[in-house]
């Protein structure tokens, strides 16, 4: 096992000014088991650190920048002088992308720990794995992963200490639907008829495909077919299967559900291949830290919530990208970054709003969150389908062009215009 990553960070709050992702997990999941009465906290001393507990896959892309972004907005709090008038410590524990790993990490966090609040992940799989000991205890969490609407059947509707900040699969491919429509009305020269998903086969791809398949082939809206890859992250890296069906296809969009260890030896075996659909369109939670210096990422499009482009439309979001790229040296390059720096606002703001860290206090203060995020939008609280605080509820369509992501859609975000077809190679 690895040894779980403490990082210890004294904290203060400053008022925002302006407010998956999903891998297949490994390990077997505990059983679920009965709901019991959260166990009575220990009395905390005066003055003793709000702790916040979070477990990420600390050797992804998501989790090494989401836990790095979550340090960042811990620093700059407690630059601006306390949380009423405590210190804040933030523990991550690396879940490894097991569904074990996972809820051994909120056991300890909880009872060992003694956190105040938990939050992170990125992760279904691990999700799944995670939610009987979350409900065994009822601590507040403020989640960043888990797409698959699996998880949100598996809180249920009374897990009312769970918001969730991520979008759910449905929500995302709905603001798919959306953009796509929007987009070629306003581009003309964009035509979408046939589509092909490439998704890697595990539970993320296969939600993906599913849900593509509802809401992009519900009354004949698109011709769509897809087929499985086992992605380079899980020990593939062998497309050609997949890629020969898609270009026997013929997609005018082609797009690939999968993880950053995929982007570049897919990109690399279609440009063999002479396969370059009209548009060409990657799905993972993050990208390589180093993509968009390669050549073969022009013109690539891509889903995601955040981009450094949103910097000339966001004061916040330049905020946030500045004091990433101050503190570490590194371009965050992954959006899981500014959600993990904002479930750090989001919380603190509500501590101070709530005057306090009891949970049916911080329940009611996190119900009323109107955050303006660095994502280019206001994080707030309403029912799902299913459970009662859901966060985001859609995506961006964005486009690698000269080595930046551009926000191609939605419009009132736009930092580009799109480039159409994808050039040929």
């Amino acid at each position: 096992m690895k040894k779980a990553l403490a990082i210890v960070m004294i904290i203060a709050l400053a008022i925002p000014a302006f407010a998956a992702g999903q891998k297949e997990a490994t390990g077997t999941p505990a059983a679920p088991a009965a709901t019991a009465a959260p166990a009575a906290a220990p009395a905390t001393p005066a003055g003793a650190p709000i702790k916040i507990g979070a477990t990420w896959p600390l050797g992804d892309i998501t989790g090494k920048q989401g836990s790095m972004a979550a340090q960042q907005a811990v620093d700059e709090i407690n630059a601006a002088g306390g949380l009423l008038g405590r210190k804040l410590e933030l523990i991550v524990i690396d879940d490894e992308l097991k569904a074990d790993k996972g809820a051994a990490a909120i056991e300890k966090l909880v009872t060992v720990d003694n956190v105040d609040v938990l939050i992170g992940g990125m992760a279904s799989g691990v999700a799944l794995g995670q939610i009987p000991t979350m409900k065994k205890y009822g601590k507040v969490v403020i989640a960043t992963g888990a797409a698959s609407s699996t998880v949100e059947n598996a809180l249920g509707a009374d897990a009312n200490w769970y918001f969730h900040l991520h979008p759910w699969d449905y929500n995302q491919g709905a603001s798919y639907a959306q953009g796509w429509d929007e987009i070629q009305k306003k581009y003309p020269a964009v035509k979408i008829n046939k589509l092909f998903l490439a998704y890697e086969e595990g539970a993320f791809g296969k939600a993906s495909f599913d849900q593509t398949k509802i809401i992009f082939g519900a009354e004949g809206r698109y011709e769509i077919d897809g087929a499985p890859f086992k992605s380079a992250a899980q020990g593939g890296g062998d497309y050609a299967a997949v890629l020969e069906a898609a270009k026997q296809y013929r997609p005018d969009l082609f797009l690939w559900a999968g993880y950053d260890a995929d982007a570049l030896p897919l990109l690399e075996q279609s440009k063999a291949m002479k396969f370059s659909p009209g548009i060409y369109l990657g799905a993972p939670p993050g990208w390589p830290a180093d993509f968009g210096k390669s050549p073969l990422a022009n013109n690539v499009m891509l889903y995601g919530m955040w981009a450094p482009s949103i910097n000339d439309v966001s004061p916040v979001s330049k905020k946030f990208h500045d004091g990433f790229v101050a503190k570490y040296n590194a371009e965050p390059t992954t959006y899981f970054a500014p959600l993990s720096y904002s479930a750090v606002y989001v919380f603190a703001d509500a501590v101070k709003r709530a005057g306090s860290t009891d949970t049916a206090a911080l329940i009611t203060a996190l119900k009323a969150t109107n955050y303006a995020s660095p994502l280019g939008q206001p994080i707030t609280f309403s029912p799902s389908k299913l459970i009662p605080n859901q966060g985001i509820r859609n995506q961006k369509i964005l486009q690698w062009q000269k080595g930046r992501q551009e926000v191609i859609w939605p419009f009132e975000s736009a930092t580009a215009q799109p480039v159409y077809p994808f050039p040929a190679w």
